[in-house]
């Protein structure tokens, strides 16, 4: 059995149900509509685009900057859009699914149903993303989404192997199983280790995922992975996993959990000493933002993370016009906090959708929108998305490259986030090296 065919096998077991999201478009509280019109459009026609995003909850820190690049997308959008020789007032309505994928399902019925949306985006993790994906299948409401492996999006929603897919209105763009072992095995030949891994997988879509795609192909470069099983997420004691990775004297660890697991297991892992022997400590899902590795206190330093948006990136936002360093910066600057990988990405989902829009040449045809999303071809802060270039349909390919948080040498904020190693963009400059975990 080839590793494509266990991963549809797994997700086969992991797949939420279809009819758990989709069922009742029950009105879901009141939701504030944010969204500027077009002062000048001269057409009463206004597009609405739905956005959904984890804004509170355990996911909370993906959606940390949603609030300002919604600002700057709604400034840059405020003359509107001219497409097929007509101006279209835009306005974005925003929502927190509070990280419940349920809530996740709602909020889209909602948009579709209640608000009449012409296009949904979506975006972090499969609690968000495939429930509204299916959502918006369902009814025939374009969706684009970004920030979670591609496998567990297309094969998680049903999707075969070598078979056509059977998704018409839905469309994911970013990284997948591929780029994490391209990137982490650049990362781990770094440093002399003795190529043992142990893993932390969660029994959840993300961690199903690349138990099944990534680790045969991490065997396969020459790492001996040592994965004590499946867990629950809110597990709260991780001693049996911690004692298998310190009998086999694992020198490169690698999780996919959830930011409150993590912190619960670094922290007994600690107590335990298996960190004094760890020399690669490379966190997923977890470890992505500044708030992430502040909740540490003195563990969190020297952790090495995966970023799938820079500000080292040499991209430029056709939407505001502004590097991705100077977006970054701003950010800084009008929010009072440093800068997380997020921005680039929400940014870079608006800018996709606007791009279809405006491809499909009449906004207000649904099947227009679609089949523009399949041909489409553009640049955003994050570099190209490319929808004409598989790897299957209805994915863009998407990088993400080794990085590390350091102590900063100076600054306004105690750590730094640099990029270790470039593997899937070598147009992103290595800015560090990557240093040991225990020294």
């Amino acid at each position: 059995m080839n590793s494509t065919e266990k991963y549809r096998n797994t997700v086969s077991n992991i797949r939420l149900p279809r009819r758990q999201f989709l069922q009742g478009a029950a009105t879901v509280g009141a939701f504030t509509a944010f969204g500027m019109r077009a002062a000048n459009a001269q057409s009463s026609e206004t597009l609405k685009i739905g956005f959904i995003s984890p804004r509170s909850g355990p996911l909370a820190g993906f959606g940390e900057g949603d609030a300002y690049v919604l600002a700057q997308a709604r400034k840059a959008l405020a003359d509107g859009l001219s497409i097929g020789g007509k101006t279209y007032a835009v306005e974005i309505l925003d929502r927190d699914t509070q990280s419940d994928p349920s809530r996740a399902a709602q909020l889209a019925n909602s948009l579709i149903n209640d608000d009449n949306v012409d296009m949904i985006l979506a975006s972090s993790t499969p609690e968000t993303i495939n429930p509204v994906a299916d959502a918006c299948e369902a009814a025939g409401v374009p969706c684009i989404s970004t920030v979670m492996p591609w496998e567990a999006w297309y094969f998680g929603r049903g999707a075969k192997p070598n078979e056509p897919s059977p998704f018409k209105y839905s469309y994911h763009f970013g990284f997948g199983v591929g780029e994490f072992v391209k990137a982490y095995t650049a990362q781990w030949n770094l440093i002399e280790t003795n190529k043992k891994v142990g893993v932390l997988y969660p029994n959840d879509a993300d961690g199903n995922a690349v138990r099944a795609v990534m680790v045969p192909q991490l065997e396969a470069a020459g790492f001996t992975v040592v994965d004590p099983g499946a867990y629950e997420n809110f597990t709260t004691d991780y001693s049996s996993q911690i004692a298998i990775f310190k009998e086999e004297g694992c020198e490169i660890f690698n999780s996919f959990a959830l930011p409150p697991d993590f912190i619960t297991f670094w922290r007994q892992a600690t107590q335990q000493g298996f960190t004094r022997t760890v020399k690669i400590a490379q966190v997923a899902k977890m470890g992505l933002f500044p708030s992430d590795i502040e909740a540490m206190g003195s563990l969190g330093p020297k952790l090495a993370s995966a970023a799938y948006w820079h500000r080292a990136m040499p991209y430029t936002s056709p939407l505001t016009g502004v590097s991705a360093d100077q977006f970054a910066a701003d950010y800084e600057t009008t929010e009072g906090r440093q800068w997380i990988q997020q921005l680039g990405a929400s940014m870079s989902l608006i800018e996709v959708g606007i791009a279809a829009l405006e491809a499909s040449g009449n906004p207000k045809d649904r099947d227009g929108v679609a089949a523009a999303i399949a041909g489409l071809k553009t640049d955003t802060i994050g570099g190209v998305v490319d929808f004409s270039s598989g790897p299957v349909p209805n994915v863009a390919h998407g990088p993400i490259f080794g990085t590390q948080w350091v102590e900063a040498s100076g600054g306004d904020y105690p750590l730094d986030y640099v990029v270790t190693e470039n593997t899937t963009d070598p147009n992103v400059p290595v800015q560090a090296k990557l240093i040991p975990y225990d020294g």
